[in-house]
């Protein structure tokens, strides 16, 4: 807990505190999805949002609570799990986190679910996402069909 604290006070207040808008979500890594969501929908009772084949997600007060496999693999990927931020320009945000020296590690790139998103690191190695959405793609996408 307290490397969670350290973590959002040096984004919070050293980097990017005028960037950000709020928690978007918080991914977590799983082995089996289907167990993972029954766990998640109805033993902890939260609300299930949409369901993909690699990915599902929960309403948690607001904040999405994002559960994807990670197949084959032994362990999580690197970068997982990963706590996520709302922001409203990730070119911005993508520009002030160059200047800072930040280590940046994927982005900013385009999703197909209406996203751009930008990857990077804190100080100690966990894993940080920006993503930018088009409210219009998003709710297309995420839309059931």
């Amino acid at each position: 807990m307290r490397q969670v604290v350290k973590l959002l006070r040096y984004i919070i207040n050293d980097i990017v505190s005028t960037m950000i808008k709020r928690i978007w979500d918080i991914t977590l890594t799983v082995r089996d999805l289907k167990r993972a969501v029954n766990f998640y929908e109805h033993v902890l009772g939260l609300q299930k949002k949409y369901e993909f084949e690699d990915y599902a997600g929960f309403d948690c007060g607001g904040i999405e609570i994002g559960l994807k496999t990670w197949g084959e693999l032994e362990k999580p990927r690197k970068g997982e799990p990963c706590i996520n931020f709302l922001v409203e320009d990730i070119e911005d945000a993508y520009k002030q986190l160059q200047r800072k020296g930040v280590k940046l590690i994927d982005g900013p790139k385009e999703t197909l679910w209406g996203g751009r998103i930008l990857v990077f690191e804190d100080p100690d190695g966990n894993t940080l996402q920006f993503t930018e959405i088009d409210w219009k793609k998003y709710f297309e996408a995420c839309s059931p069909k």
